[in-house]
């Protein structure tokens, strides 16, 4: 396994993030527990979860699901550096959502009691609040530092100037601020490097992204429907974006086919080769999908392929692989 930091702190984590959004509605709580095992087996420490993962439907939330993994003892939380969320709503009470500072410690302990442990190490923002004000939430978030119930902050689906703005607010307080940010991206939604990547290294943010291989429309979804496979991306919003993009797709699965390379395996490969990024989420609904998506810690892609990458999906903005703003304009 592949490690890194963090974003500037000093927490180790592997290159690969081990999702549990499946625990509970695909996955069931034996195949779930065999999972998070075979994830410390390959040596993955970094494990992600929310407050509202599991609730519908499923066979029990999914934080409940990793709490009675980690009572079966062998040193399992110890090895985990556990990431969750709050921000969703896990009630009809005006309260039991977003982050004041009443649902922020509401939410906090409720999850410290679904998981069965005394700390998480990474509570993050599952979205931007945009009616609290960033010194309620820092000083909600203080205090959860202070009593040792949350060591590390982070984010998610923030813009960059939502970053510059919690950052800038943390600063004022003396507070070490956010960690990583939890973002869409992958090789078809790029939109991230206009302004969320280039404001994530400047203020040492570590970038995790989130379906890194679009709702499988990037995990060879066009060769699983021709050989008869069962494939998310023939369903919903995914089948929509297949159609749209069919050509783009087709082009890409030939490239990984030139290569010897699964598709996603190159998905997750590329997002691992970006600067700023601290590892993909991958989200495993059995062992075996987990055992697989270990190839693409050993792929190495060069230039030419990262060119012919940039072609088959564009990045934002008529001018390029560019930063805003000169990624639309001089």
């Amino acid at each position: 396994m592949q490690y890194t930091n963090l974003g500037r702190s000093g927490l180790s984590v592997s290159r690969l993030i081990l999702g549990t959004m499946n625990f509970g509605p695909q996955a069931s709580e034996a195949e779930s527990h065999a999972i998070m095992d075979r994830a410390h087996a390959h040596g993955i420490n970094f494990f992600d979860t929310a407050n509202v993962y599991g609730m519908e439907p499923g066979d029990g939330v999914t934080e409940e699901i990793i709490g009675r993994w980690f009572a079966t003892g062998g040193g399992r939380r110890d090895k985990t550096v556990l990431a969750t969320k709050a921000y969703l709503p896990t009630g009809e009470w005006p309260n039991q959502r977003y982050l004041s500072a009443l649902n922020i410690r509401r939410a906090c302990e409720a999850s410290l009691e679904r998981l069965r442990t005394d700390h998480i190490d990474l509570f993050q923002m599952h979205h931007i609040d945009r009616t609290t004000p960033w010194e309620e939430i820092w000083e909600a978030f203080q205090v959860l530092h202070q009593q040792g119930k949350v060591l590390y902050f982070g984010s998610s689906n923030f813009a960059g100037w939502h970053l510059a703005q919690a950052q800038e607010a943390a600063r004022a307080r003396h507070f070490l601020g956010l960690v990583s940010e939890q973002s869409r991206y992958n090789l078809m939604t790029r939109w991230a490097e206009l302004e969320v990547l280039p404001a994530a290294r400047a203020y040492g943010i570590g970038v995790i992204p989130w379906g890194p291989l679009n709702g499988g429309v990037l995990a060879g979804a066009l060769r699983k429907h021709r050989q008869g496979g069962a494939s998310r991306s023939t369903t919903g919003r995914a089948a929509a974006t297949l159609a749209e993009h069919r050509e783009s797709i087709e082009a890409y699965e030939k490239l990984c086919a030139d290569l010897g390379e699964d598709p996603a395996h190159v998905g997750l490969a590329w997002l691992l080769a970006q600067d700023g990024v601290t590892g993909p989420i991958t989200g495993p609904r059995t062992a075996e999908q987990l055992d697989a998506s270990l190839r693409a810690l050993s792929i190495t892609l060069d230039d030419r392929t990262l060119a012919e990458l940039d072609r088959i999906f564009p990045p934002p903005g008529p001018n390029g692989a560019k930063p805003a703003p000169e990624a639309y304009a001089w």
